[in-house]
């Protein structure tokens, strides 16, 4: 008869509860991984198979009862840590719907709004359509398969103690946010440029045509254009993305080695 004592059920319960905290809480951060399409029951379900796949070969786990206060602490730093990285990776995501409000907002675009379940509110249609487009570059990328990776490689990095995380991986975390800005605004760059060169001719065009409706004329013609540079901008979308990406999986170890 098989027996085993309650000191061998609280470690085995620890061994993998603790590491299912931080993949969970990854999950329900990261982009791709936190879709709506998904249901929970799924994302659960994934979030133990990753779990039991890593097992193996996690580092030692503390010798803390999960259901003792201590074991609670470390129980909501792991999903702290989970959450971070996930926010981590969600900056570059964030980055492409600034490009994309930018470029809409200079196309006229503004107002073409829609309800967006993943957001839980009003997304410009521009943003929505280069998240599918940096979804996909992603997913070719095997960025997914990158996000496990970085989330394996967390546990060696910093693995899961009683010991507080350092303040230093908020600190990174802030840094790295500034990319939200920067690299939206260059995704957008090449746009808005052409955008104001065609206002600027429009302009002209006013000053010298002054019976011309230059209301009339000015918004098909920004709006083709913007259009037209889009579906030339396109192909070099993916190596930008590339670029990004790389920044982001760097940044998401700097995090945890900044935590530790």
């Amino acid at each position: 008869m098989i027996s085993f004592t309650s000191a061998q059920l609280d470690i085995w319960l620890t061994s993998f509860i603790f590491p299912l905290a931080r993949i969970l809480g990854l999950l329900a951060a990261a982009p791709v991984f936190n879709s709506v399409a998904m249901p929970k029951r799924i994302r659960l379900a994934f979030g133990i198979v990753v779990t039991l796949a890593l097992l193996p070969v996690l580092p030692p786990m503390p010798a803390i009862p999960a259901g003792s206060w201590v074991g609670l602490a470390i129980l909501t730093q792991q999903m702290l840590i989970g959450i971070l990285l996930g926010l981590t990776l969600r900056i570059a995501f964030a980055a492409i719907d600034l490009a994309g409000e930018l470029i809409g907002l200079q196309m006229g675009l503004s107002f073409a709004v829609f309800y967006d379940p993943q957001n839980a509110g009003q997304t410009p249609v521009l943003s929505e359509f280069l998240g599918l487009i940096v979804t996909l570059v992603f997913l070719a990328m095997n960025g997914h398969l990158l996000t496990l990776s970085v989330l394996a490689e967390s546990f060696k990095l910093l693995p899961v103690s009683a010991t507080p995380i350092s303040a230093g991986s908020f600190a990174s975390f802030l840094a790295w946010s500034s990319v939200l800005f920067s690299a939206g605004l260059l995704l957008a760059l090449p746009l808005i440029t052409a955008l104001l060169i065609t206002n600027l001719a429009m302009g002209v065009l006013a000053r010298v045509a002054p019976q011309l409706n230059i209301f009339a004329v000015g918004f098909p013609v920004t709006l083709t254009s913007g259009f037209v540079i889009l579906m030339f901008s396109i192909p070099y979308f993916g190596a930008a993305m590339e670029n990004l990406f790389d920044q982001t999986f760097r940044a998401m170890a700097a995090v945890m080695r900044a935590a530790a």
